[in-house]
């Protein structure tokens, strides 16, 4: 009883060196990783229609700024706002002319 005892102790006093790392570890944690180590070629659209090509850390291909209405005139923020609003299609149905006689034809197909 006194080497069970012993044994049980010695274990508790083993400093450990290392975690035990298997598939039921890796399935419960998430990956740490915060920030992507790469750049990536992006393109930065500024507001005045001016674009830059940058490295940005995200994989993107295009960033757009956003544009502060509240600077520009009012004909040039009802201009903007205009063209964002959906623009609707117009469509011209032309008539054609149907002046095809059957009757003409009549005595072709008795013969």
């Amino acid at each position: 009883m006194n080497a069970s005892l012993l044994l049980r102790v010695s274990s508790k006093l083993r400093p450990s060196l290392g975690r035990n790392l298997n598939c039921w570890t890796a399935a419960i944690t998430k990956k740490h990783q915060n920030v992507y180590v790469n750049t990536y070629p992006t393109i930065l659209v500024l507001p005045d229609g001016s674009s830059l090509n940058i490295e940005y850390n995200t994989p993107r291909k295009i960033i757009v700024l956003p544009f502060n209405i509240a600077e520009l005139s009012e004909e040039e923020q009802k201009i903007k706002i205009e063209n964002r609003k959906p623009k609707t299609k117009v469509t011209i149905m032309e008539e054609i002319q149907d002046d095809f006689d059957g009757f003409k034809y009549v005595n072709m197909k008795k013969r």
